[in-house]
């Protein structure tokens, strides 16, 4: 069963708007948005995320990390009045912290329900795997307060579905549905809402099943190359692959495959 985590960190004491659970048996942490009914992100918030993903990825219990949220809404997006009081330098930080689900090694879902905006859009995308419930609705709508996305929001969705889609987007502060995301390629996967929380266990058992080490080279390897030529990819491809010839879950993954039996990946 999920309990609270624990964490050693002193600026994790008392979680801003959000709570962290883990289910060691499933291999699992779940960062849960839990400031209803809108579960809007503070500035301190924003902080304390990087710093659980951080810790979270070192964490050798967790394999797999969930982000979702309490109540019918994702999240309406960041709060609007810290924007107001936070200094340059502490504004200038948002992308870095918003960013951690990408740079975490570990995979990352994200369970979308209901409003998906600014900063809570900018979040799921930074994610692995987007799940969203047929009631959700995407947006980046810092057109209306007379600003742009911050925290990658833009560059992120430009990457995936080109700039023609990105501005209509950005530039109109426009709404789009789960179906529409799925379409586009945004959403990982598109679900009925009574079906998000089983899909997300689901996928969560699935990406159990593979090789850690793997698992892990993969991600990286795939953020690292985003940017880069095909033939720089296909460079960086095979020395991955390389490296994870020499690994014990490789040579098991072999024996397994030969003997027709599950393999038992132990991340080495």
């Amino acid at each position: 069963m999920p309990s609270p985590y624990a964490f050693a960190d002193a600026r994790l004491t008392k979680l801003d708007g959000f709570q962290v659970e883990i289910d060691e048996a499933h291999e699992r942490a779940d960062i849960i948005l839990d400031r209803p009914p809108f579960n809007v992100v503070s500035m301190p918030q924003r902080d304390q995320l990087r710093l659980v993903f951080e810790t979270l990825d070192e964490d050798a219990r967790v394999r797999i990390i969930v982000v979702r949220s309490v109540g019918e809404h994702f999240s309406s997006g960041g709060n609007i009045g810290g924007f107001m009081e936070a200094t340059p330098e502490k504004v200038s930080k948002l992308a870095w912290n918003i960013a951690s689900p990408t740079r975490c090694s570990k995979p990352v879902i994200v369970a979308n329900r209901g409003y998906c905006f600014g900063v809570g859009f900018e979040l799921s995308l930074a994610c692995d795997f987007r799940i969203a419930s047929e009631t959700t609705l995407y947006a980046l709508p810092e057109q209306k307060l007379g600003q742009i996305p911050g925290s990658g929001g833009s560059a992120r969705l430009q990457k995936m579905i080109g700039i023609t889609r990105t501005k209509d987007i950005v530039m109109r502060s426009k709404r789009i549905s789960a179906k529409q995301a799925f379409d586009w390629g945004i959403a990982t996967e598109c679900v009925p809402d009574k079906e998000l929380e089983t899909a997300t266990d689901k996928l969560v058992d699935e990406l159990r099943t593979f090789a850690p080490l793997a698992q892990r080279t993969a991600k990286k390897l795939l953020n690292d190359t985003e940017d880069s030529t095909l033939t720089v990819a296909i460079e960086l491809e095979g020395h991955c692959y390389s490296r994870l010839r020499q690994s014990d879950d490789f040579k098991e993954g072999v024996e397994a495959f030969n003997a027709k039996r599950p393999p038992k990946f132990v991340g080495r």
